[in-house]
């Protein structure tokens, strides 16, 4: 939604310092993996923005890289890229400058912590023309994955792409075998597909439509298990995956970050979650009278923040953000630079970067109106911009 009228997905702030690509990028850098690339199309300035301020540590002369591959018309002056196999094929030249023997292809915008060690070991000892990272998901979110069957070797036999009515797997009713969108492939292989695929008039250009299913029925298309090589620190209990796509999605994952024992370590420092660390004060807290207490309880609160004489309950603030005086806020996230105003009372609701809150706004408690000002989901979760407070005419 409006979370991204002005940045990539992957760009969106997560975890109160992180963004959302830093997941992929620092589970590629923790298993070992040293050369990466990152294609960019839509909006993607702050996404580059962030990566060239955060990544850029990378040096050739460690056999390192770290290459921004923006879609920038170079197969054809008329085509931008046309789906994720077409971003892959239009840089099939840099691929090849670097000579990799093995590519693992993946999303930029999955929270997660995974080695990917496992999964290659897996493709090499296989022998297969891809291997594909999957997890079990309940039936009823399955129609927004690929959902695959496999055999008793993990060979998938059937794999489906974003189906209505997808089917369960054999022994586990309500639950289906759905892919990652993580991809192992020998590169001499992978890039003889792509051109295949990029022959073919009638593709879309997308790994998940036309070369998944193209490879299940003329290759040897393997599955690897996500449980296999998830990363879980001992204060972690399931594997823990997210597609934080929607607004209800991405304001669970945050709140999720601040229960006591939350199912995300971020805490872990055997599998740290790198990022751009901007330079900031430390977070401070102001005034102690009765009413007037700044305080935070189970809440995360960034650099920069300044609680004064606010109370938090349940709630991520990001960089910089400042709370004035007797706010409440409880079940927010609240994104870099934002301010609330004295007397604000927020619940449940996400703000962007640098909302301005007026004094006195009060929203979480009258779903109607709060529905005729914001965007309000049908879990009741509001997500609140500065052109949705600017046309209220509050101060």
């Amino acid at each position: 939604m409006e979370l991204t009228d002005i940045r990539a997905k992957p760009a969106v702030y997560f975890g109160g310092k992180s963004r959302i690509i830093d997941f992929a990028l620092s589970n590629a850098m923790n298993s070992g993996i040293r050369r990466i690339a990152v294609a960019t199309q839509y909006k993607a300035h702050s996404l580059i923005r962030h990566l060239q301020r955060g990544w850029n540590f990378f040096r050739q002369e460690r056999n390192e890289s770290f290459d921004i591959l923006p879609a920038s018309q170079r197969v054809s002056e008329e085509m931008w890229y046309l789906g994720t196999a077409d971003a892959v094929y239009q840089n099939i030249d840099i691929i090849e400058s670097y000579a990799p023997q093995h590519i693992i292809l993946l999303a930029g915008d999955h929270v997660y912590k995974m080695d990917y060690e496992p999964m290659l070991q897996q493709h090499v000892d296989q022998n297969a023309d891809v291997t594909i990272g999957c997890l079990e998901v309940p039936l009823a979110e399955a129609s927004g994955f690929g959902v695959m069957h496999v055999d008793a070797q993990n060979r998938i036999i059937d794999f489906l792409e974003k189906p209505e009515n997808p089917p369960s797997m054999p022994g586990k009713p309500g639950v289906a075998l759905a892919s990652m969108g993580i991809y192992v492939f020998e590169t001499k292989f992978l890039i003889e597909q792509l051109r295949r695929d990029a022959a073919d008039k009638n593709s879309t250009r997308d790994f998940g439509r036309d070369i998944i299913p193209y490879l299940v029925q003329h290759g040897k298309a393997v599955a690897h298990h996500f449980s296999r090589s998830c990363v879980r620190s001992s204060a972690e209990g399931d594997a823990y995956w997210r597609d934080v796509g929607t607004v209800n999605a991405y304001w669970a994952a945050n709140i999720d970050l601040t229960d006591v024992v939350p199912k995300l370590d971020l805490y872990d420092r055997d599998w740290p979650i790198w990022t751009y660390g901007e330079i900031t004060p430390p977070a401070k807290f102001v005034h102690d009278l009765e009413g007037r207490r700044g305080m935070a309880i189970s809440s995360l609160v960034s650099g920069g923040c300044i609680v004064s004489g606010a109370a938090l309950k349940h709630t991520l603030l990001n960089t910089g953000v400042h709370v004035h005086s007797y706010a409440n806020i409880e079940n927010a996230v609240i994104l870099p630079y934002a301010e609330i105003h004295r007397g604000a009372k927020l619940s449940n609701v996400v703000i962007d970067r640098g909302v301005v809150i007026p004094k006195g706004l009060v929203v979480g408690e009258d779903a109607v109106l709060d529905a005729k000002r914001f965007r309000r989901t049908d879990k009741g979760i509001c997500l609140i911009t500065q052109p949705m407070i600017d046309q209220l005419g509050m101060t």
